[in-house]
């Protein structure tokens, strides 16, 4: 069984990690060490930037 692929451009995690500064904990340690609260911000920052896509249209 093959995984899905993420709904989030790499690039986008970065630059919303950057936006966030978390950018430097994910270059040390990996998406893994990026805390639950962070990457829920993270989510949330690409929800908006997402309906701001939609309405924008």
């Amino acid at each position: 069984m093959s995984r899905n692929r993420g709904m989030m451009s790499e690039n986008l995690k970065y630059e919303i990690a950057r936006e966030l500064g978390v950018d430097r904990i994910v270059s040390t340690e990996g998406w893994g060490g990026v805390s639950s609260r962070d990457c829920g911000n993270i989510v949330k920052k690409a929800i908006e930037i997402a309906e701001k896509s939609v309405n924008g249209r």
